[in-house]
């Protein structure tokens, strides 16, 4: 650039109009010329920034969807460069830092992408899948979309008791905006739901699965074993017995939190059920339950869903690549969200500017020089 103002400076052996002519022609084609070619992936700053910590702490999972434009299937190098970019910016959730959760689009998973996620620590895949690879576990879309138009309450009513409903949303597809159904929010906003995310839904299955009991004296002691996946998800029991109880405490003897009916995110305490209790603790923690009485007999049973509620429901951020973007319409709601985030890609630049700037670059300049040879000649 400094080199071409400095040709446009100097006293040359044409008329002066003509390097006049010369000079305006460059100055003006230099924006052209000098502009830089953009990187092929960019990053979206609102994980790191305000947006990414409060979706966490709404109880929001982060997971995958690779590269924008890029096939995963065809570009397995995107599966662990996706959760690098990720976890370089932001946890994948309030229980755990790595990302579990992986969003694959179309209906089957060849053998060496499910490799290559497990690889990666990748344990669910979704969610139009037909079936999940060994050793992954599939997030099935059951909920249809949360589209303006196109949600439907009847798919959420007709779900089966105790299930995860899993709907899909998108807020950008290139470059129309995609409108949210208010009415299918309002509605989703007011039911009997755990609002959960892929992760925390199936790791809270675990936690359940791994915790048993004791019986001492007219103590019940509830064990939960450390769960496997790096993350600390409490899971849920139904302890049943037939005696008062005195209190709940914790292994240092401090009184264990009493959870509300309504509560509708996962968190740890517990509250009186017909028959017993709903106990939710951490993996690696011990529970006391202190009775009245002896009782004559205690039983234990995983619970599905948290605080005993008929379903859970995710909303599925698919192809997130501006999370502000796409979770801008649900500040207000305490819905959850699965995002799937993707790398997001630099737009290019249009060549089609550079190459009308080199023909302009080169025509004008003729054109001055023909109208000053002509005006000498008096034409």
């Amino acid at each position: 650039m400094t080199s071409i103002l400095g040709i446009c400076l100097l006293r040359v052996s044409v008329p002066r109009s003509e390097t006049v002519g010369y000079c305006l022609v460059l100055l003006m084609l230099l924006p052209f010329l000098a502009s830089p070619v953009a990187g092929e992936w960019g990053e979206d700053s609102w994980l790191v920034n305000i947006i990414g910590p409060e979706r966490l702490e709404n109880g929001d999972e982060f997971g995958c969807h690779g590269y924008e434009g890029i096939l995963t299937s065809e570009n397995n190098w995107v599966i662990e460069g996706c959760k690098d970019y990720l976890m370089d910016s932001t946890n994948a959730s309030r229980w755990g830092m790595a990302p579990i959760s992986f969003g694959i689009p179309g209906q089957t998973v060849d053998l060496f992408t499910s490799s290559q996620l497990l690889l990666s620590g990748f344990r669910i895949v979704g969610d139009m899948l037909d079936e999940a690879p060994e050793g992954l576990i599939l997030a099935h879309r059951n909920g249809g979309s949360l589209e303006k138009g196109v949600a439907d309450i009847t798919q959420f009513e007709s779900a089966e008791e105790d299930s995860l409903v899993s709907i899909y949303w998108r807020a950008r597809i290139d470059d129309l905006r995609v409108r949210e159904d208010k009415d299918a929010i309002s509605w989703l906003e007011n039911q009997d739901l755990w609002y959960t995310t892929w992760g925390e839904w199936i790791m809270h299955q675990s936690s359940s699965k791994n915790t048993s009991l004791s019986l001492i004296g007219s103590e019940i002691h509830s064990f939960s074993e450390i769960s496997e996946g790096g993350w600390s998800v409490p899971g849920t029991s139904f302890i049943e017995f037939d005696a008062d109880i005195s209190g709940v405490f914790d292994s240092n003897g401090d009184s264990y939190p009493v959870i509300s009916a309504e509560s509708k995110k996962l968190e740890i305490g517990w509250r009186v059920v017909e028959g017993g209790i709903l106990l939710t603790q951490s993996p690696g923690t011990n529970i006391i339950v202190q009775l009245s009485e002896t009782p004559e007999s205690v039983s234990i049973e995983p619970a599905i869903t948290f605080n005993g509620h008929r379903n859970a429901v995710t909303i599925v951020g698919h192809h997130t690549t501006n999370l502000f973007q796409w979770s801008s319409d649900f500040q207000e709601s305490p819905l959850t969200f699965t995002w799937l985030i993707e790398k997001p890609s630099e737009e290019e630049i249009d060549w089609t500017l550079p190459i009308i700037a080199v023909a302009t670059l080169i025509a004008v300049p003729v054109a001055v020089k023909r109208v000053i040879e002509s005006d000498r000649m008096g034409y």
